[in-house]
């Protein structure tokens, strides 16, 4: 086993590898892949009548082409040097995945929640991202190209201090290290016919056909295998009671998603369940496979390691044609921040949330003294993210405008409910 020493002088060797003002050049390519191609590649994996309304969510503006777009910063961020210092990569770290959510122990808790492209990889990646999230967001605001530098810079600077704060903890604090913070129900479930039901808001959130509800029941089977025995014994308390299929954010919409409603004692004592397709991270292409064959059990497996309190209800299950699907609770009292309209100032505050955030996650799976002895006390790093983050910014909204242009956002939106087609 290394020593402090050892693992210190073994990040500040990787500035070796790429030094951290390299972070802030990045040229596309001449042989950059088209990222309509990339799209369209995801895309022949969905379910084809939700592909339009995810280009069309995606369209909207170029924040939110940069959340649908995760695949094609991965090429471009491959293209790049990298330190060489492993971390569990979220592998789509923007300001949107983050929120507050209840523990198990009920306490309101800031950290990253989305895992479906999670896999080992270069801590610098997820920063990247983040950073780019939050330069994207200020200038759709209306924000300026320095303020959008500001913020992209606090999120760095954020994540390089907490790291350096973390690499000086001791294990056991670092694994149980918490972000506090000071009813989902209602949102997701009405009543019809004296009981309730999940909402129904076609396209978003609508009825399912009979074959998909079977569907759903034979696969609940190998989903309980997956989880700890005390936990099948708590999930067999509930009853299956309805189920619904579900789009979810704007790079995810066309995989298929469905909420379930249980009941335990009574109706008054609900449990909804959300089930997602996982696909195989977007980063695959670029670093090596994940050493789990079932994608389900990948995005589990990431989000136990990176989350500080994890959900007693993850599981995963194989669904018909060999569709890989991952098991979660939607647990109340969840929320993200809105951004909309949020002005630079409470951004870049948030973004600082963000990256101490990250940080935490990265510190759990990665060698946090080697990034921290890395990372330096200057502030090098974090300049350079930022000026990486402004010049993706420049290449982010040429792509968003291709997209626009593109005959892929003129096709209509299918709005039949699923259960009547």
């Amino acid at each position: 086993m290394t020593t402090p020493a050892e693992r210190a002088e073994r990040g500040r060797t990787a500035r070796r590898k790429a030094s951290r003002s390299s972070h802030g050049l990045w040229i596309p390519g001449v042989d950059r892949p088209d990222p309509l191609a990339v799209l369209a590649r995801q895309a022949a994996r969905r379910v084809p009548e939700l592909v339009p309304l995810r280009y069309e969510r995606m369209a909207a503006s170029p924040f939110a082409y940069l959340r649908g777009a995760a695949a094609v910063m991965a090429a471009d961020l491959a293209t790049q040097p990298d330190t060489e210092l492993t971390v569990q990569l979220c592998g789509d770290a923007h300001l949107l995945n983050f929120g507050v959510f209840a523990s198990p122990d009920r306490a309101l808790l800031f950290d990253l929640d989305n895992f479906d492209e999670t896999l080992p990889g270069p801590f610098e990646w997820d920063v990247k991202r983040l950073a780019t999230s939050v330069a994207v967001a200020v200038l759709d605001q209306g924000g300026s190209a320095a303020d959008a530098r500001d913020g992209a810079r606090a999120a760095a600077g954020a994540y390089r201090r907490s790291m350096r704060r973390l690499a000086r903890l001791r294990e056991l604090d670092v694994w149980y290290e918490r972000i506090d913070t000071a009813g989902l129900l209602a949102k997701l479930t009405d009543r019809a016919e004296g009981r309730h039901r999940i909402s129904h808001d076609p396209p978003r959130l609508e009825p399912v056909g009979p074959l998909d509800r079977a569907m759903l029941r034979r696969i609940f089977i190998g989903y309980r295998s997956t989880l700890p025995e005390e936990r099948r014994m708590l999930l067999d308390r509930f009853r299956f009671v309805d189920v619904a299929r579900k789009v979810v954010g704007v790079g995810s919409v066309g995989t298929r998603c469905f909420v379930v409603r249980l009941e335990g004692r009574d109706a008054g004592d609900p449990l909804l369940l959300q089930i997602k397709e996982a696909e195989r991270s977007v980063l695959e292409p670029h670093l090596r496979p994940s050493v789990y064959p079932h994608q389900g059990h990948r995005v589990v497996a990431g989000q136990r390691l990176l989350q500080a309190a994890g959900d007693i209800f993850l599981g995963w299950a194989t669904g018909p044609e060999g569709h890989h699907f991952y098991w979660r609770g939607l647990r109340d009292m969840r929320g993200s921040a809105v951004i909309d309209g949020m002005p630079p100032a409470l951004l870049r505050d948030y973004a600082k949330l963000c990256g101490r955030a990250l940080a935490r996650a990265h510190a759990r799976s990665g060698d946090r003294i080697a990034i921290a002895h890395y990372l330096g006390g200057a502030d090098t790093f974090d300049h350079a993210v930022a000026e990486f983050a402004l010049r993706y910014t420049g290449r982010n909204r040429a792509d968003h405008a291709a997209l626009r242009a593109s005959p892929a956002v003129s096709r209509p939106v299918d709005r039949t409910p699923a259960a009547t087609r």
